[in-house]
């Protein structure tokens, strides 16, 4: 196998392709979703919220939240959405999310600033230009706003109108995200996404000419009946179109947590077929001119993400990539997920019981977990591999007062197996991520994954593959 990073031509054998893509978490946290807790609920989360204002300097505030509704269903999706045709059922849901904000709101001290905002779901723009600014608004009248935050919404550019790019620009948005996943016209078929190149054009130029700051394009590599060489048609076309970033995903085959993804499970590529997309994708980008940041993300050089990993401040939550560091983020609206200081919580995932809960508690904590000590040493580890591609340990043993080698001693002969099959370059106190290294990065970070680790013998499937 062969792939070219730009100026870096990289070669393996297929042995390597079949022994890594393997089953894996993506470590939007650690530990993972799997490992959390039933029994934290809405009474751990308040105390949660009230501890986070303590010290004499609180972390500054990351907001994300969830709506999810979609007119209609992409077949390969595995987000968290609602499809409702009738876009009045949304109202009782917005009137929910009004009542939460407010409640989290009134447990956080009113000098902390938020320097992060997020719309993610489904599809926000199915809401009104108008409902968006309303509940934009309410929301901005319960928090205290920094002066220049990062304001960033998910759209969608078959529902998304001038009017809802305006008013969103508007109110400050300053980052927008819109989802492509593939022009192919039988991919789209297949996945019920009809989407065309023009489209997708006219949306970003009326996103430049608003001025939003940051464009990101989203692409999925895996679907059904995508080859290498239909994949980098679609690469080329965004090529075209030139956004700041793009996040080329790998598909996520789940039918036992999404049934609708096995009505086309027969036509996904997979192994080496899906390697030849992936590589497609990866030597077009950086061609262009765009970095290969690892995982999924592609940015232009001067992009503040590709600043971040060279500086190594670059930082990973349930959004992705993110400068962000050290803000607490708090999850509004049905299935989010909070990650404060030690303390992961999710809201409930159906609609129905996520408003039972707020009519009921006033917060929607489903559940969540409090990490050990451990669990913070092995998530900064991870995060850090993630990341910059590189660990210094002497930083871990500094943070944590450990011996690092000591300390990961189990996790010694697994490090040296992924240097020997070239993943890994290990050198005294340093662990650099090779450039093949890159392409298999969640294997690295299974290394010092403690729960998957006494998970092994599970037959339960959690993960989809690694690429």
């Amino acid at each position: 196998m062969e792939i070219r990073f730009r100026d870096h031509h990289v070669t393996f054998p297929v042995t390597l392709l079949e022994k890594y893509n393997v089953a894996g978490p993506r470590y939007t946290s650690y530990p993972t979703a799997p490992e959390w807790k039933d029994d934290f609920g809405p009474g751990d989360m308040e105390k949660t919220l009230d501890e986070s204002n303590l010290g004499a300097h609180p972390r500054p505030v990351s907001l994300y939240m969830h709506l999810p509704f979609c007119d209609s269903l992409c077949l390969f999706c595995g987000c968290n959405v609602v499809i409702q045709k009738n876009h009045d059922r949304a109202v009782p849901y917005l009137d929910r999310l009004k009542q939460e904000i407010d409640s989290v709101s009134r447990h956080i001290d009113p000098r902390r600033e938020v320097i992060q905002f997020h719309w993610g779901g489904g599809t926000p723009t199915y809401l009104s230009a108008a409902q968006l600014e309303d509940l934009f608004l309410f929301t901005r009248e319960r928090f205290r706003f920094a002066a220049h935050p990062e304001i960033g919404v998910e759209v969608d550019p078959r529902v998304t109108t001038g009017e809802h790019v305006g008013v969103l620009r508007n109110l400050g948005f300053n980052r927008i995200s819109m989802g492509v996943q593939d022009f192919n016209p039988l991919v789209q078929k297949t996945i019920h996404r009809i989407q065309s190149y023009e489209l997708t054009k006219q949306l970003v130029d009326q996103c430049r000419a608003a001025g939003y700051e940051s464009i990101n394009i989203d692409l999925i590599y895996g679907l059904p009946h995508q080859t290498g060489d239909s994949f980098a048609e679609t690469v080329d076309r965004v090529v075209e179109i030139n956004p700041d970033r793009i996040a080329m995903f790998s598909y996520a085959h789940v039918p036992w947590l999404k049934k609708q993804q096995g009505s086309f499970a027969r036509f996904i590529p997979d192994g080496s077929d899906k390697f030849k997309i992936f590589r497609s994708g990866v030597e077009r980008f950086t061609a262009a001119g765009y970095d290969y940041i690892g995982f999924d993300h592609f940015a232009r050089p001067n992009d503040e993400l590709c600043i971040a990993q060279r500086d190594r401040t670059l930082h990973r939550n349930f959004q992705g990539y993110t400068t962000k560091a050290g803000a607490d983020l708090f999850g509004l609206g049905v299935s989010s997920i909070s990650g404060v200081d030690r303390v992961y919580a999710q809201n409930y995932r159906d609609v129905e019981s996520y408003a039972s809960a707020i009519d009921q508690k006033h917060l929607a904590t489903m559940r969540g977990m409090r990490l050990t000590d451990d669990d913070v040493i092995r998530r900064t580890v991870i995060s850090k591999i993630l990341c910059h591609c590189v660990l210094h340990k002497p930083e871990i043993e500094s943070e944590f007062d450990v011996e690092f080698d000591k300390y990961f001693a189990d996790e010694q002969p697994r490090l040296r197996e992924l240097a020997k099959d070239g993943l890994l370059e290990l050198d005294g106190d340093t662990i650099s991520v090779t450039l093949i290294g890159r392409i298999f990065i969640r294997v690295v970070g299974m290394v010092f994954d403690r729960y998957l680790r006494e998970r092994k013998d599970s037959s339960k499937p959690l993960f989809s593959k690694t690429l």
